[in-house]
């Protein structure tokens, strides 16, 4: 079965970068960690569930953001160590939340992706 692993939330200031990573173990059978279509989603305190962002499989070339994070965070994958990232410029308070990584064979990167496969999160905490 897929599991997901974030790693890298931690308390930081505002206006401070971050990175997180996430790998993915037991893939499907015949799977590679390129045919999996990877995302983003954080939950704050008291709030819903939001996707912050996605890429695309191998075969396709697409990333999507939220309004909220374009232009400080950005997403990206290096297939051969089969690791997502979530780069993190210029946090704010507001970004605080659990961030959860999450998965899709061959999904298709775009504001209504919804993934299969879910990690368990890793905290960020931004202080003001």
């Amino acid at each position: 079965q897929v599991q997901v692993l974030e790693s890298g939330g931690e308390a930081v200031q505002a206006g401070e970068s971050l990175t997180l990573s996430c790998t993915l173990s037991g893939l499907d059978p015949g799977m590679l960690f390129a045919d999996y279509t990877m995302g983003w989603f954080r939950q704050a305190p008291g709030k819903e569930r939001e996707k912050v962002s996605c890429i695309d499989w191998y075969g396709r070339s697409g990333t999507w953001y939220a309004e909220s994070v374009e232009g400080r965070f950005t997403i990206s994958r290096d297939n051969d160590k089969g690791t997502l990232y979530l780069n993190m410029n210029s946090l704010q308070s507001e970004d605080t939340a659990i961030y959860f990584c999450t998965a899709d064979v061959y999904g298709l990167c775009s504001a209504t992706w919804r993934p299969y496969y879910w990690g368990h999160g890793t905290q960020v905490t931004v202080s003001a």
